[in-house]
């Protein structure tokens, strides 16, 4: 073969390359936006989630029925909370291994893996919504959440007696893990008495808790995903999720 029919040879397959790289990534494109409207109509979202089709190239992925991997993010998602709903702010998950219908309308993650970021006052919500009792005509009230660092939560509580506010409000440390489909949070320690108006307030522990201590039942995720573990951080609490055959549009 002739010099000049060698480099008309690259030059051709160098064409035909490109076209194939553009066809794929157009074809990738299309994939994705037909996906996140799919997602989006299923799960209800007012905003169209997003999602990332992994690993290239893409056809020959396509042709075989199954993707390697793909990215879904959500924002404000609704989930179930007992009888009321709790808004996660972001959730983020990369399924692994996902097989598609021929027709498309269909699409099952092998497993899946991700973060849901829920707010420190989407938490709060489910805390105890009325004062508490405590002893001497005190009653104690969860008010505030926040980044306590290395992993905990503060539980701010507010004390009041005969109407009265305590001036500063009763801060405690908490620490944060998942038990089924809920979010358990407990206090590390417990302060045995406090100064309340020139009194001595004496704090049993069980009374106590009935304040600081709460859950928050999380269920309904999009495709079954379901709780891992969480984590304080600083706009709120991270929740790792899982999920083996996970329903993405059906």
């Amino acid at each position: 073969m002739s010099k000049r029919a060698i480099r008309i040879l690259l030059i051709v397959v160098v064409v035909l390359g490109g076209l194939f790289v553009a066809a794929d990534r157009f074809a990738v494109s299309f994939a994705e936006n037909e996906a996140a409207e799919k997602i989006k109509s299923k799960e209800g979202l007012s905003s169209t989630p997003d999602v990332s089709i992994k690993g290239f190239p893409f056809l020959t992925q396509a042709l075989g029925g199954k993707l390697d991997d793909v990215e879904i993010g959500m924002k404000d998602y609704d989930a179930k909370s007992g009888g009321d709903t709790i808004r996660v702010a972001d959730l983020s998950a990369t399924m692994h291994g996902v097989d598609f219908s021929s027709d498309y309308s269909s699409a099952t993650a092998d497993r899946a893996a991700g973060v849901a970021r829920i707010s420190y006052d989407e938490l709060l919500k489910a805390a105890k919504s009325e004062p508490v009792k405590l002893p001497l005509g005190a009653t104690g009230e969860v008010v505030g959440l926040s980044d306590g660092g290395n992993g905990k939560i503060k539980v701010e509580v507010e004390v009041s007696k005969g109407g009265t506010k305590l001036p500063k409000p009763v801060h405690v440390l908490s620490s944060l893990r998942v038990e089924g489909d809920a979010i358990k949070v407990h206090a590390d320690t417990i302060p045995d008495k406090l100064e309340v108006l020139g009194v001595s307030l004496p704090l049993p522990e069980g009374m106590v808790r009935d304040v600081t201590d709460f859950e928050e039942q999380i269920s309904d995720l999009p495709g079954g995903i379901e709780l891992d573990t969480v984590q304080a951080a600083p706009d709120g609490v991270d929740v790792a999720v899982k999920g083996e055959n996970v329903d993405l549009m059906s």
